[in-house]
Order: C-alpha cells, then structure tokens, then sequence
C-alpha cells in the first residue's frame, strides 16, 4: 500500500522465520530433473526436434527464407566486392606472420568463408586470416621447419622443399584445431570462451600486436631475420634486428614510411567522415596497386635489391591429409588457437549481432569454424578466424548477410585463378606496413591501462601480467599463464571477501555496514555480520577468524575457559573450600587458592557446559568465587546474513556447524536470514541440524530476525528506549461507522512482540 501523502510504503504483515513461513504458505512442488532424466531427454527425438537440428545446424536455411533480395541484394554485393579486395591484401599480408608462401593466404580467404556461409549464424563477420592466430601458427611453424638448420625429424618430410614443408605443418596444425573447435561444438561446451574476460583479451591481443609489429620489422628494413621461437623470442628478434641495423634496405624503408603515412592519414579520413561517405576509401588497395605499379616499371627486385612477392601459382593445389606425426606433437599449441579463434571471432558476431537484432549460438560457431578450419586445411590454408578491420568494411559497406562474404570469397577466387601474376612484382615491404597501420587499433589499448587501475585494479593487474606474459613467454604460454592469473583473481575476490557488520538506518527495516552511515543504531548484545560471497573449503576458515573479529572474542576460547572454571569449582565443592549459601558461594579456605592443570580429558574442555551436578547454574558476566576468571561474552544474538551466499560446499559445511556449535555453547542465539533455498534444502539433506542447532534459527529476513530478538530480549528494549521506535513500528486500525463508511487511523506505538507489523521506508 502506497501513502499518498508521502513517499513511503506500508507493509502489514506477521514475524517470519522460515519455519512459519513454509507453515503458512504452501510451497509448488516441482520436480527436479535427474542426469539421466536429462540424458533421456538430450537423446529423444521427434519431428519437431529434428527440424529445429536441421535449421540449427545449417542456419542458412533461417536467414536465407526471410533474404530480401530487392533491398538486400545490392548491398551485399557493394560490400562482397569491398571486402574482397581488402581480403586479398590482408591474405597476402597475414600470410607473412604464419612464415608462408604469400600465396597460401588466398586459400585462406576462399576456403573457411564458403564453408561458414552454410553453416555460420553471424550474418556480419569476414572470416578469413587473423593476424594474432597467423603469428601463432608462425611460431609453430618456424619451431618444426626453422629458417636456419635441419628441419624436425617427421616422417613425410622427405622430399619435400622447406617451403612445402611449412605449409604441411601450417595445415596439419589447423586440422586439429578445427577438430578442436567441432569437438567442442559437438560437446556443447561453447561457454569456455567466458573464461576468457574482456581485460584478459585485450591484454593478450595487444601483446600480439607487439610480437606482430616486431615480425614485420624484417620486411620493413629488409633483413633477413632468422625466426625465434619460444620464451624470450620477441628479444632475441630484436637483439638480431639491432645488431644487423646497418645492413638496412633504404628503398624498403621509404616505400613502408610512405605507405604507411598514407593510409593512416586516409583511415582516419574514412572514420571521421564515416557518416558521408557511401563506402570506405579502400587506400591499402589502392596503394598497393600503385607500388605494384611503380615496382614493375622501375623493376625494384632488380635495381634495389628489394624482397617482392615473386611468382603466384595459378589454381588450387590437390587436397592432402594432415601429417599424424604433426598432430601429436601440436596439441599444445592447437588448443590456444582453437579458444582464442573462436573467443575473437564470436566476440565480434555478438556485437554485430546485437547491433542488427538477431541471435547468433556459441556452439554453433564452434561447429562452423571446426568445420571451415577442417576443410580449409585439406586444401592447405591456416586456421581462419575473423578480423575486426575487414569485419567492419564488410559491415559499414552495406552487408546484410553472409552473401556479401561469399561475393569476398569469389573475388578472391578470381585473383587466385586468373590475375594472380600482376601481385608478383609487388614488395614485402608494402604488406609489411599495411599490417603494421592496421596494428593501431590493437596498441591503442594501452589506453586501457590508466581507466582499469581507476575503475578495478585487480583486472589492471590481470591486462598487465597477461599483456608481459605473452609478450615474454610467448602467446600460447602468455595466455596459459593470464588464464591462470585471472582465475587466481577470482578465487582470491571469493577466498577473501570483504565482511561486514551491519546496523540499522534509524526509523527503517534497513541494514547497511555500520562503517559507512552516521544515523545508525546498533542493539546491545546484537551482531549482524554479512558474508558477500559463498563461502567454500578455501574461505570457511577466513570467514570464521573475520566472524571472531567482529564478535570480539574467541568462542571455543571462552568454552574452554568456562568448563575449567566448572571443572575448579566442582574439585573445590568437593573438597569443601567452597559451600553454596543463600547469599551464593562461600570460600571457606584459609589459604589463596591455585589454579591446577586437571589431568582429566582436555577434549571435554569443547563439550556444551554441564550444570547438572552443581546447586545452581552460573552467570558467567558476574563475579566468579575463588578468584577464578573467564572472559565476559555481552553478546547474546548473532544473525548471519546469507543473502550473497550462492552455495556451500561440504568442507564449509562442517566447518560452519562448528562454528555455530562454539558459538551456541557459550550461551550465543544465532539466526541465519536471507538463505537460498537450494542451501536450506542441501542443509536439511547432509544432516546440518541436530539438538543443538534447529531450523527455528532460520529467518526471512533481517528485521523479522532482529524483532523475533527484541522480543526475546526485553531488557535491550528498556535500556535503550528508542531502540522499538527503529526496529519496528506497530499500526492499531480503528474502525467506526461513519455514515456508511469506515475510517482507519494509524498510531505508532512501542510493540516489538505485535504480530501486525508496519515497516517505513523512504524510496
């Protein structure tokens, strides 16, 4: 009920724990399903499943029903051709990082994009070659087929050309990874690629912008670099680099200045005139052209000495099997290629996806680029993935759907087929640059740095460690080691949460940290202590010493001292220094009495105190006989507020119960409130509750359990008289006839046992 005289809400309703609660209102039950309910249904088939199998697993069925061919068509061939272009550069380009034959780019480019029209769901992304995933296939590459002594001992190399023999290692790695990627698929195990943070990627992908930057030095100087690989590599590149500097090329360095002032000076035109312009100016293009124009009329091979693409085989070459030999001794550099692949090439669908208002699977995609790796490395192209540069032509030209990369696909196709030749005269040196210029969006997230260390200092710590990580140890280890990074971040946030105690907002049912409000109130004798996280084997133990922190003392300590003192006063009892009178106990001894080590089992020490053969049951917060002394407890309630505790394994299990047993022992009430039900019914089903804890300690919220104690406690209430007017407010309704009409009339009063109870609270 809404106040309309101010902004306030009123509720009326009676004390709950969860007992009470469950008592008066009747719970649905729902049947919880098996793992071999769920089996049986995973395996079921009907003629509605097998329909929705089929359009899952070749989406363009989908997509292709609702093609708008008048208003779609054309679009999709603006952005095919645009993309086509930029794709045959980049394929030329990104081939150099994977340490290959230019040419063999172009089949990445064809391949994997005719295989993902047909089964991909991103409608926006240009599959093709990924300049992070080229370098890592570079470095497997340069590891079995290095530029400089005998290859590695593998059965099928014999016969080979060193060239050849890289390509079959390029392409032997990419089959695993696409049987990497379909397995995955298969398994429906899409969701690993949330592992993969945004800060841990951007750390790990600008550290491939390094390692990408450094490769292409050798193509920009003209040197020849042999090819490192492993921890350090990225040093010893460019220790060789500096120690070769005067064997520099000067005509390689001009053409890569200038192509590179060029075409950033043009892509910063296209993205600020984004808006008026009807296609991007595709300046790679065209100055590739011009170079490649420039170098076969002044024949820059001949005259300079400068390194150019050289001959392009016309055609496809035979499809061949992978070499078993390679796959096995892959699989650790395949495994990192399969994630980061599909994590970069998924992260780039969602955004388009979410721009353009469709759904695009997780493990669907894993499927299509499985299967678009696996049949592209039969006709030996390296792993493909997508690229954002080349993503964003084919979206801001217009694409609509995955017809605009099969279009790309074909004018890569014609270039492979038929005009191949006119890229032969043109210089290393140019794909050098272009790749380097398309580096600045990837280097430019350093600037990430300075906004995390501000905003979450933990993820800073992970983008940088993630970001030295694989620039030192390489990518495949540097992502091993910020995966380990970022999980240990997570365990630590959970291992050690931030704890609290909590007090009441004065005139409100509210409960916030007692360190952070002024106009707080805390009972006497009350504790409110929150748990922000669940709480398992690795923090129980934590969040037991944060629990004695804010009690203020050491139960199990206090029990402890408690049965030695009974265990003295029942040996003095016995002996007669010390008689129970009217007036309490009496020390008949003449001499001071000591205290002695009792020579009985100290594991009692920890059992419930035991009154029974005593004359009267102690107060321990008063003055004991016979000098003896035991630490004060004031505390007479604890709630524990449950309400972040997502899940409770059986090591925080037991040590909870041990805890709330210490704490009972030693004459402490303690309620749980805001606990999930799943951990209530997993509480009830290991056997938590015995006699000594029992399910009437479990409250729905705070405030019922904060009443139900001021209720129990009377004597809180009248040491602080304000203290009913916080917790609670009571409303008398005061019904008479009025001509016909009933009047109600609230009047607040000091209640706190009133089963009718008004909560206020500003909103």
């Amino acid at each position: 009920m809404m106040r309309p005289t101010a902004r306030q809400y009123v509720v009326t309703r009676p004390l709950y724990s969860e007992d009470a609660f469950s008592e008066e209102h009747e719970k649905i039950y729902r049947h919880r399903k098996t793992l071999l309910d769920h089996l049986k249904e995973y395996f079921t088939c009907d003629a509605k499943r097998a329909k929705n199998a089929a359009l899952s697993l070749l989406p363009i069925i989908g997509w292709m029903r609702i093609y708008r061919i008048k208003e779609w068509l054309l679009s999709d061939i603006v952005s095919g051709i645009s993309t086509g272009l930029v794709a045959v550069l980049q394929g030329l380009a990104y081939c150099l990082l994977a340490s290959l034959p230019p040419w063999y780019g172009l089949f990445s480019a064809f391949f994997p994009v005719v295989t993902y029209f047909f089964l991909g769901t991103s409608r926006h992304i240009s599959v093709g070659p990924f300049p992070v995933l080229c370098l890592m296939i570079g470095a497997v590459v340069t590891r079995l087929v290095p530029d400089q002594g005998p290859p590695a001992n593998i059965t099928g190399f014999e016969g080979l050309t060193r060239d050849e023999q890289r390509v079959l290692v390029a392409s032997s790695v990419t089959f695993l990874t696409g049987l990497m990627q379909l397995t995955m698929g298969v398994l429906q195990v899409g969701f690993v690629v949330m592992y993969l943070s945004d800060t841990l990627v951007s750390g790990f992908t600008t550290a491939a912008a390094i390692h990408i930057l450094v490769s292409q030095l050798k193509f920009v100087l003209g040197l020849e670099v042999p090819g490192f690989s492993g921890p350090l590599s990225i040093i010893y590149t460019l220790e060789y680099i500096f120690g070769k500097i005067g064997q520099t090329n000067p005509c390689d360095v001009v053409i890569s200045i200038v192509i590179m002032v060029v075409v950033f000076i043009v892509k910063e035109i296209n993205d600020r005139f984004k808006s008026k312009l009807p296609v991007p100016i595709p300046i790679e293009v065209i100055m590739t052209v011009i170079v490649c124009g420039i170098s076969y009329a002044f024949d820059f091979k001949t005259r300079f000495g400068i390194d150019v693409v050289g001959h392009i085989p016309q055609g496809y070459e035979s499809p061949a099997p992978p070499n078993l030999q390679i796959l096995q001794g892959t699989v650790a550099e395949a495994f990192p290629m399969a994630i980061v692949g599909f994590a970069v090439a998924f992260s780039v669908a969602k955004v388009y996806s979410v721009k353009h208002d469709y759904t695009i699977d997780g493990n669907q995609e894993l499927i299509a680029f499985g299967v678009s790796n696996i049949f592209g490395a039969s006709f030996k192209s390296f792993t493909a993935s997508t690229a954002l540069s080349r993503s964003a032509v084919q979206e801001s030209t217009g694409g609509k759907t995955q017809v605009a990369g099969l279009l790309s696909a074909i004018i890569v196709m014609i270039v492979t087929l038929a005009i191949g030749f006119l890229l032969e005269p043109l210089p290393k040196s140019v794909l050098g640059a272009v790749v380097i210029v398309n580096l600045k969006g990837m280097l430019m997230q350093f600037n990430d740095i300075p906004y995390l260390w501000r905003r979450d200092k933990p993820d800073c710590v992970v983008w940088i460690l993630t970001c030295l990580a694989a620039i030192l140890l390489g990518l495949d280890l540097g992502l091993a080691a910020g995966l380990g990074v970022e999980l240990l971040t997570v365990v630590l946030r959970t291992q050690f949460p931030r704890c609290s105690v909590l007090a009441n907002i004065k005139g409100t049912d509210i409960y916030k940290d007692r360190k952070d409000y002024v106009s707080i109130y805390e009972p006497e004798g009350v504790k409110i202590f929150r748990i922000p996280s669940p709480i398992f084997f690795a923090n129980i133990e934590f969040f037991r010493s944060k629990l004695v922190e804010a009690i203020g003392f050491n139960p199990l300590r206090v029990l402890r001292k408690r049965n030695k003192a009974l265990r003295m006063i029942r040996k003095l009892l016995k002996k007669g220094d010390l008689q129970w009178t009217s007036k309490g106990f009496l020390n008949t001894s003449c001499g001071p009495i000591k205290e002695s080590e009792d020579e009985s089992n100290m594991e009692e020490l920890d059992l419930p105190t035991d009154f029974k053969d005593l004359p009267v049951r102690i107060n321990w917060n008063a003055e004991l006989p016979a000098n003896i002394h035991v630490p004060r407890v004031e505390l007479h309630s604890l709630i524990l507020d449950f309400a972040a505790v997502s899940f409770l394994d059986i090591s925080a299990l037991k040590g909870l119960k041990t805890a709330l047993k210490e704490l009972i022992r030693v004459e402490v009430e303690v309620y749980i409130v805001s606990c999930d039900t799943y951990i209530l019914e997993k509480l009830h089903h290991c056997g938590f509750f015995d006699d000594e804890i029992q399910p009437s300690m479990f409250f729905l919220t705070i405030h019922d359990a904060m009443l139900h104690i001021l209720e129990k406690h009377p004597e809180t209430t009248e040491r602080k008289s304000e203290l009913a007017k916080v917790v609670t407010t009571a409303t008398v309704h005061h019904p008479f006839n009025d001509g016909g009409r009933w009047r109600s009339r609230d009047r607040s009063v000091s209640n706190s046992s009133s089963n009718a109870l008004l909560f206020q609270q500003n909103i």
